[in-house]
């Protein structure tokens, strides 16, 4: 047997559906970010108007100096944010939530072509943002801005308002072996 490629037949009439999309990257596995960075990058490169919001992220990827130098990138995240250590979320990573959705609203009434939430996802799994409230995003970006969210995990709903879903998987992470996280690689 030969490997298949597309494992579903398409349905329905093919159309020029335009932005409005709503893409979805989860797992474990590294890499979510990474396909939004190239993502912004893309669009970006054709004259879209991007806005790359990190939520739950302290601002100091690699990513950030090549956005910087995009014009029609415009990158946001509230500063510094600690990890969420076993006691559970405190004050401030409440607050870095709160604001980064914010961006995201702004974004949307500022009429953004294309809105990454990198991590928002995870926003959800501490309880630092409400379903709704990313529902609600959803339904102001569905049919005129593409949105697309990452995180570890997305809830079976939020996975049927999407148009895009990739799951991602790892099988192996140098962490684990003992390996510090390395600039330029893992962030």
């Amino acid at each position: 047997m030969g490997v298949i490629y597309y494992t579903k037949e398409r349905s329905g009439l093919i159309k020029n559906t335009g932005l409005g999309l709503v893409h979805i990257y989860y797992g474990q596995g590294v890499g979510k970010t990474t396909r939004a960075v190239g993502l912004a990058i893309r669009a970006a490169g054709v004259g879209l108007k991007v806005n790359f919001i990190q939520f739950m992220k302290s601002g100091n990827s690699g990513e950030i100096l090549i956005f910087a130098n995009i014009p029609n990138i415009q990158y946001q995240c509230p500063g510094r944010h600690p990890f969420i250590l076993s006691q559970g979320p405190d004050q401030v990573h409440y607050e870095h939530a709160s604001e980064a959705f914010r961006y995201a609203l702004e974004a949307v009434e500022e009429r953004t072509q294309l809105l990454i939430c990198d991590e928002i996802l995870d926003t959800l799994i501490f309880g630092l943002l409400k379903e709704e409230q990313v529902r609600d995003l959803i339904e102001k970006c569905k049919g005129e801005i593409e949105l697309v969210m990452t995180g570890a995990d997305a809830s079976w709903s939020l996975i049927e308002l999407a148009d895009y879903v990739t799951e991602y998987k790892q099988i192996k992470h140098a962490y684990y072996a003992g390996a510090k996280a390395r600039k330029g690689i893992e962030f």
